[in-house]
């Protein structure tokens, strides 16, 4: 098998945010660093298209096989990446993305920043449900801090105890429309504050601060928002400690007669030509899923079952988050004065869970999104110009119409936790496989009772906010048979768990340094090793679980245990 000759220090599988963390805390502690990343190069200061307008493409800018959320996307790869298929399990469904570039997801999402509460990392202790983490919240704290300075991140600091506050630039001003979302939400008792994004309002070493043209999702040319790349890689590269292999599919990690990693066997995806990369320390980053994959097809005789799979618990206790959208006609946002609503990339402001679970039929919370605006692209026409009061048209009126209507829809999508459940979980599939010849993922997935009652919840709340500002909801309230509009599992994009941590060797894959239990210098940096899912989105934790994991790394091998 051709390979490299040479032996690194470290193996990471995946550039995205655990992946590039993990990057950037070895070669920063002196580590020899190799990553292997399945899809191709890029650099938001020659890649992005942030300032291209619609009008400027043939296709004026709608979505592509590749870039699903839309031509001038940053995140290359979707639901359905070519020669790499999936399967669900017969009357299931269950929605996978993957991306196929540098930088991974952290090219696309939102940038919602948010760190996990006391609470989430103790949630058994509160209702008797899943599993408490084996570290706290206190113990991830000082890296939480340390992520908030060095990738930047705007906010304000409230005091809720469950919403832990961080080191913030200073917040955007709300917008108009929000500042009628604040409105309604005050007077229905339901938290509204700035949003917490890791985004730049004030100069940040060589990165600009933002300067809102709202197209974060393309790629940010200034580098004024996080990217993997850009943020943490780059750096990394600069260190000369970093080598970075694209088009480098992992299939499986290798190991000795002990046991040990000995590191990581890939396809050249240019040449589809098998290779082999050697390490001291395997990292596996390459998101829950694809890692959970990467180490069930590492079986040999020694693992017969996978590779840190003695638990049977590798693909187990995975969870994304729950979720559901409601949007309005808003009539004091018609014949609205034309006024700039530029801003970030999202929203200026959410809703924390702002309720006691214990007094509702469900028990685990949420967060509102909210969306609306003026902005490029805008959400100004959900549903279209002939449901709004005398819409329509032809000619002039059209275009009068267009003008009168034009950012009075506004929208709320819900963002939530769910349990993990023994009906939720991926395996190989006996028969599929990729391209390659690699066995491909079969999704088992079933929301439970706690989920619909949730999203049930959302419905009600969206709709009340509606109402309070004076609008009108055009969609009817989901059926329970419908699971009252539930989103399919993976949709939302935050798969979590499958390589779970935990204090028990006999019921999880890593111990509470994210470390292998049956393989010592195997470790895991992405959203596998998460226990509970919580009503935050996941990425700054990942991202401070990679922060600590490498320095784990770093401290192991200057202590001789690795």
């Amino acid at each position: 098998m051709p390979g490299q000759t040479q032996t690194y220090d470290v193996c990471i599988v995946g550039s995205g945010a655990g992946g590039g963390m993990a990057a950037h805390t070895l070669t920063k502690a002196g580590a020899r660093v190799v990553l292997l990343e399945a899809g191709g190069w890029w650099d938001n200061t020659r890649d992005s298209k942030m300032l291209t307008w619609p009008y400027q493409s043939p296709r004026r800018g709608a979505s592509t096989k590749e870039r699903p959320f839309g031509e001038f996307d940053a995140c290359i790869g979707g639901w359905q990446v070519e020669g790499e298929p999936y399967t669900v399990a017969e009357g299931e469904k269950f929605d996978w993305w993957r991306a196929r570039m540098l930088g991974g997801r952290t090219n696309h999402w939102g940038r919602i920043s948010l760190r996990f509460g006391p609470d989430d990392f103790q949630r058994r202790s509160i209702d008797g449900l899943g599993e408490n983490w084996p570290i706290t919240y206190d113990e991830l704290k000082p890296y939480y801090d340390r992520l908030d300075r060095l990738v930047g991140i705007f906010g304000s600091v409230e005091g809720l105890r469950n919403h832990p506050d961080g080191v913030f630039h200073p917040p955007p001003r709300p917008r108009c429309w929000e500042l009628m979302v604040k409105d309604a939400s005050d007077r229905l008792g339901i938290w509204c504050i700035p949003s917490r994004l890791s985004i730049l309002t004030k100069p940040s070493g060589n990165r600009a601060p933002c300067h809102y043209c709202g197209q974060c999702n393309r790629g940010c040319m200034t580098n004024s928002n996080f990217t993997s790349p850009n943020v943490l890689l780059f750096p990394a590269l600069q260190t000369g400690r970093l080598r970075i292999l694209t088009n480098a599919m992992a299939r499986e990690v290798t190991v000795d007669e002990r046991g040990l990693a000995t590191g990581v066997s890939y396809i050249d995806k240019r040449t589809d030509r098998d290779a082999h990369v050697r390490a001291r320390v395997v990292v596996l980053a390459a998101s829950a899923c694809e890692s959970a994959r990467i180490l069930l097809n590492s079986t040999s005789s020694r693992f017969p079952n996978g590779l840190a799979n003695s638990s049977g618990t590798v693909g187990k206790y995975l969870t994304d988050t729950t979720g559901t959208d409601v949007a309005g006609f808003i009539p004091k946002l018609v014949d609205h004065i034309p006024h700039n609503c530029d801003g970030v990339g999202g929203a200026h402001l959410y809703m924390p869970w702002w309720l006691d679970n214990k007094t509702l039929d469900f028990p685990r919370g949420y967060h509102i999104e909210m969306w609306g605006g003026l902005g490029v692209p805008s959400y100004g026409f959900m549903g279209g110009i002939d449901r709004y009061p005398s819409g329509g048209g032809y000619g002039k009126a059209l275009k009068a119409d267009y003008r009168r209507y034009y950012g009075s829809t506004v929208g709320f999508s819900g963002r939530g936790e769910q349990i993990p459940n023994e009906n939720c979980y991926c395996e190989l599939d006996p028969t599929i496989k990729d391209k390659w010849g690699i066995p491909v993922l079969r999704f088992h997935w079933k929301w439970t009772d706690h989920e619909t009652r949730q999203v049930k919840h959302m419905h009600e709340t969206f709709r009340a906010l509606i109402a309070e500002m004076g609008g009108e909801v055009w969609s009817e309230m989901p059926s329970r048979e419908r699971g009252y509009g539930i989103s399919n599992g993976g949709s939302i994009i935050h798969e979590l768990g499958t390589v779970r941590m935990g204090s028990d060797p006999r019921t999880s894959v890593l111990n509470a340094d994210c470390q292998a239990w049956d393989c010592r210098n195997l470790f895991v940096a992405d959203g596998g090793p998460f226990v509970s899912q919580a009503d935050k989105n996941p990425t700054w934790t990942i991202l401070a679980l990679a922060m600590r994991t490498g320095e784990t790394i770093a401290a192991k091998r200057k202590a001789g245990q690795l």
